[in-house]
């Protein structure tokens, strides 16, 4: 099932696709009292039972040719959670450019970005460039926690995850430079498009072996599959969890693969006007201007 929320007549609501791609289910209509994801991901306990689908395919819904997608967490509970270079082809061109990072340590970077507000499916890029000299992109495999965890076993981890999205960790790699540290180069107003919906993980599987891409104007710039992660999904949440909670709702983004703008010589970051599409195959595809 696909988990979304959306504008249909005038009304912001969380709804689900089930085996129909052109109907979508408010959640309202099978029961639910949930305003938003977070409280409708509170409201199942973490988890949406698969014998909701028959639920979602027999109840009347709204058309989705009249939907306008929003991002389907749009105000997070939580800083993103994020990990730095996840993937090894990105680990190397990230230790040639002039982004502060240690190519010596091999443990897992984590930092946050905040998102006042996140970027919907098809919305805009906000470029801020009147600080920022060099905009980039990064698509990502983004978790989305199920339940509030804490001290998860490792064998545990996937009853806490609900789903997946794609996000794409806009970056401003000046500011990371000049601060030498990556919070506030990734959280300026814009930066973190999400979407389009949550693919639960009774659809997508566990430890998911997905295509991942990147493309601006048309021009495949990133390449990749999520099973060439670093460190896997499993260990992140067990990590993550020996010394915090994660909320549920809580967005773990699992890092970008080669072929960031910075690495090309010289580099190739973005501009007003560019279009960023992001996909992950059996998730979808985000595509943002940037302005």
């Amino acid at each position: 099932m696909k988990l979304l929320s959306y504008i249909c007549n005038g009304q912001e609501k969380v709804g689900i696709i089930g085996t129909d791609p052109e109907k979508v289910v408010p959640v309202s209509t099978l029961g639910f009292q949930a305003q938003d994801m977070v409280g409708f991901i509170r409201e199942v306990g973490g988890e949406v039972p698969v014998s909701l689908l028959e639920k979602v395919d027999a109840a009347a819904g709204d058309a989705f040719a009249d939907c306008k997608l929003l991002a389907p967490i749009k105000y997070p509970a939580q800083d993103v959670m994020c990990l730095g270079t996840n993937y090894q082809e990105h680990r190397d061109e990230t230790a040639k450019s002039t982004v502060v990072y240690d190519a010596s340590k091999t443990d897992t970077i984590y930092f946050g970005k905040r998102v006042a507000e996140a970027v919907d499916p098809f919305g805009y890029i906000e470029g801020h460039f009147d600080i920022v000299e060099r905009l980039d992109y990064e698509v990502e495999l983004a978790v989305i926690i199920g339940k509030d965890a804490k001290n998860v076993p490792i064998e545990q981890a996937q009853d806490y995850v609900l789903g997946y999205t794609i996000l794409n960790d806009v970056s401003a790699r000046n500011l990371q430079t000049i601060h030498q540290q990556w919070y506030f180069g990734k959280s300026l107003d814009g930066f973190t498009p999400i979407g389009p919906w949550i693919v639960t993980r009774d659809e997508i599987g566990w430890l998911p072996e997905l295509p991942i891409r990147s493309y601006v104007n048309g021009e495949l710039r990133q390449n990749s599959n999520t099973r060439m992660h670093i460190t896997d999904i499993d260990a992140v949440i067990c990590e993550l969890t020996q010394g915090m909670t994660l909320k549920a709702g809580t967005i773990i983004a699992m890092g970008t693969p080669s072929g960031v703008g910075m690495a090309f010589d010289p580099p190739r970051c973005l501009n007003s006007g560019d279009v960023v599409r992001c996909e992950i195959e059996g998730i979808g595809v985000l595509e943002n201007t940037v302005r």
